[in-house]
Parts: C-alpha cells; structure tokens; sequence
C-alpha cells in the first residue's frame, strides 16, 4: 500500500482493517457499543465488508437490503439480494428486506421512467428512494445508527464533483457522520479512509462473496468518470485521494471554508404523507415522485 508506506501480510491485513475502522469510529465519534446500528447492504464488497467488520468489532449491527428491481440483462437485484441472504445467513445475522415494487407497486427503473426524473435515466430516482427506505426503516425499527460502506474512492469523487459545482449545501453536509435531527438517524461512514482497492482485498481475504458486476444504469456515469479522473492523479501521487479527502475534513473542522459565512442549511419539516422530514414546502420528493407515477398508472 504506496499510499501508507506499508506492506502487511494476510494475517495481518485481516487485523489491520478492523483496528482502522475502530480508530476511525473512536475518531470521529460514529457510535458507541450500546447503541443499535444498521448497515445497508447491497451484496457488495464494501456494505457486506462492513457489515463482517463491526460484527467481529463486538457492535449491535443489523443490515437492511432494499430490492430495486434492476435486473437488466444480468439480474442485478436478484443476485445481489441471494448474497446478501447467503451472508446473514452464514453469519446468522439479523437481515432486513425491502422490495421497492411489493411496496410502491412499481420497481426502480419504472419509478424513473413515468416520473421522468433524472430524464428517464435510474441513479436519480434510484438514490432518492435508497435514503428515503434507508432513513424510513430505521426510524420505524428503532435504531440509533445508519451505516453505509461508502469507501474513499466514493467520497474522494462526491468531493469532486462538488467542488467543481461549487455544491455548499452538498460540502458542508458531506463527512463521516451526518448528526441525526428529529426523524432521522445519524449517518455515518465507517470505511471513508480505506482505498475501494483495500477493500476489495479484506473482501477476498475473508471469503466475502460479493457481486462482482457495477448497477446496469452506471455505466457513464459521472461518479465512474471523477473516480477514473482521481485515480490517474493517485497513480501519479500515490495518497492523493486521501489528503484530497482528509485535507477537505480538516478545513471543515477549523473554519477555513470560507463559504460557511454565506450558506444556511435549509430548514426541516415533517413530510405530510410519510412523516419523515423534507425541506420542500409540502411532501417531501420522494412521496411526490410515488404520487406522480401512481396517478399514471391509476
């Protein structure tokens, strides 16, 4: 691991990752052991990765999978859901499953389609559905936690995108934890240090078995180009991305963003429909996206 100064055999590596994430979790104050986290797991390396870690950490850690429907050419949500299933199994941990269409009646792709949000294309509605079931489930089941197996390569290219929009809201929100308000559970990110490479070798090294294939619909997507921008300046500068990202939370912590004198945060209300809370003045978009496309069908 260039990007470290580091080299560690398997045995070791296996050690070295859980004690990394304890420190990241002890460092910026994610959780504590009395509190009930849950994991949302996709089938793969990184969310079931993390999900292996903070159980062998001694943490309460339930996973939640949310079905999509996205089963373009190569049934993407049906093998991800069967090894997801396969793993909390094996580990005879507690999983939750949600299939968005025995829900809200249609899956993903079809949302996305007669909404016509993102233009027909399914990130959009995909991420806005995935946050809404996410923050749902864990406010009706009662835990304290949301944890998602974002990795650095993740957050190194939301980062990115963001400073090359100019996004405030999007960089002042982004970190490791994201502070629970009333009617959401606190978010955080366990594994926002580790090179998505490192995590492909715990996940290979403990026997993981994950889906190997990326979503159909991300194919051109912009996070795959910031991602393969970034890593052409890593091989170049191996630990780029790493003081890129680290570097960011620094100036966030100490006040050098300048653009926090000129950004406010926008204010919360509860959804009409569902409850949960939405800066929008009536229903929350998610709810108006269900709405939109069950008036079509209806």
């Amino acid at each position: 691991m260039r990007q470290h100064k580091l080299a560690l055999c398997k045995e070791h590596y296996l050690e070295w990752i859980p004690e990394q994430t304890a420190r990241f979790i002890k460092k910026y104050e994610m959780f504590a052991h009395d509190e009930k986290i849950l994991v949302a797991v996709s089938g793969g390396k990184d969310s079931l990765s993390l999900w292996h870690i903070l159980i062998k950490l001694g943490y309460q850690a339930d996973g939640l999978y949310l079905g999509l429907g996205i089963d373009e050419g190569i049934n993407y949500s049906h093998e991800s859901q069967r090894l997801t299933e396969e793993f909390a199994a094996s580990h005879n941990l507690k999983l939750h499953i949600v299939d968005i269409e025995k829900e809200y009646g249609q899956p993903i792709p079809v949302i996305a389609e007669r909404s016509h949000r993102g233009h027909g294309k399914p990130c959009a509605v995909c991420g806005l559905a995935k946050r809404h079931e996410m923050n749902r489930i864990a406010r009706d089941l009662g835990y304290d936690v949301l944890a998602t197996g974002h990795n650095l390569d993740d957050e190194a290219a939301v980062l990115f995108g963001n400073t090359l929009n100019w996004s405030s809201e999007y960089l002042l929100r982004q970190g490791p934890v994201l502070p629970g308000t009333a009617g959401l559970a606190r978010k955080v990110k366990p594994l926002c240090r580790f090179y998505e490479r490192e995590m492909t070798a715990y996940a290979i090294m403990s026997g993981i078995e994950y889906i190997y294939e990326e979503c159909p619909f991300a194919d051109g997507s912009q996070s795959i180009f910031y991602k393969e921008s970034l890593n052409q300046l890593e091989t170049a500068r191996p630990g780029a991305k790493l003081i890129f990202y680290l570097n960011f939370l620094e100036a966030k912590k100490s006040g050098k963003l300048f653009l926090e004198k000129n950004v406010e945060l926008a204010n919360l209300h509860p959804c009409p429909r569902c409850g949960q809370p939405t800066s929008t003045p009536d229903q929350c978009s998610f709810c108006r996206m269900i709405e939109k496309t069950q008036s079509e069908t209806g």
